[in-house]
């Protein structure tokens, strides 16, 4: 109960930021830390509690927000309406990656270039199709009201977000106590193992990227509501598996909050080093990438376990 306790707290606190301001950059920020969150906590799903590293999953997020605005401009679709599919389909594109590359075997490094791989070919597809705007792109038209999914401040967009956050740390919480979360991560422990007390690995790790995939997908949708923007690059490209497995790694995989405060604190770091280092170019980035370098060197198990890091490194010098 008391993970269920800090979740409503949590979100207690963040439905609480536009009450207190109506600073558009405050309310911009949350939002935006909220939706790395997202892509993290989906990522965490599959590569921190399945052990499935992958660095292809804008590959989900692209389907999603393709669904969003085909949906909404050729469909006729409700933006709501539009929501779910595009979550659905996120979750399907899972299964049908899953069962090709589960049923052959592929993990580890092979299993994190296929689904690289995957997300390059939707790429160079997307921008040949007539129907995803080729590399023109889709622009969603502005009308503005909570019916069309279109807000009037970046609070509307907030709580949304805060929402799809809540239920994805309580599907994490979920893993961390189900039957079917025991199975994953023994799969991730030792796939023999688990296999010779009866668990399917190809059935739990292809639920366990369908969870990965749908929240993905959410995201997707998400971003095309906001930004009424989608294109090839942006869609498939590698930036958003870059973020989403970054901010896993560095707020520590296989837990509940890491997910949620890597993606905070990296959104506060690259905040913090483009407004001090702005006028010098390149600069922020070589800071930025330098704390994320010496975060991974000497916390391994990321913000989330940084007290059991610090333990190690201090009786680590004692014993010197």
């Amino acid at each position: 109960m008391k993970s269920l306790l800090h979740i409503a707290l949590f979100a207690l606190a963040m439905a609480a930021v536009p009450l207190v301001t109506d600073s558009g950059a405050l309310l911009n920020f949350v939002m935006m830390a909220l939706y790395a969150s997202l892509l993290a906590q989906a990522w965490n799903l599959l590569g921190g509690f399945g052990g499935q590293f992958s660095f292809g999953h804008a590959l989900f997020f692209g389907f999603g927000a393709y669904v969003q605005a085909i949906g909404q401009l050729q469909g006729g679709l409700n933006p709501w309406v539009a929501l779910v599919l595009a979550g659905l389909t996120g979750a399907m594109v899972g299964v049908l990656v899953g069962a090709l590359s589960f049923r052959y075997g592929l993990k580890g490094s092979y299993f994190a270039l296929v689904t690289l791989a995957f997300a390059e070919v939707c790429r160079i597809l997307a921008l040949s199709v007539p129907f995803t705007g080729a590399g023109v792109g889709l622009m969603i038209p502005l009308r503005e009201s909570a019916a069309n999914l279109q807000f009037g401040s970046r609070a509307g967009y907030l709580y949304l977000m805060l929402v799809l956050v809540v239920v994805a740390l309580l599907v994490t919480r979920w893993l961390q106590h189900s039957r079917f979360g025991a199975y994953l991560q023994a799969v991730r422990d030792n796939e023999d193992a688990a296999r010779a007390i009866g668990v399917d690995p190809f059935r739990v790790k292809l639920g366990a990227i369908a969870l990965s995939g749908g929240f993905m997908g959410l995201a997707g949708a998400f971003y095309v509501q906001v930004f009424q923007y989608i294109d090839p690059a942006i869609a498939f490209g590698s930036h958003t598996s870059v973020e989403a497995l970054v901010a896993a790694i560095v707020g520590g995989i296989g837990t509940l909050w890491g997910p949620l405060l890597g993606a905070f604190a990296l959104h506060l770091l690259a905040d913090l080093t483009r407004n001090l280092f702005g006028e010098f170019p390149g600069i922020n980035m070589v800071i930025y990438g330098s704390v994320l370098v010496l975060i991974v060197m000497f916390f391994p198990r990321g913000i989330a376990g940084i007290g059991q890091s610090v333990t190690r490194l201090w009786k680590g010098q004692d014993r010197g």
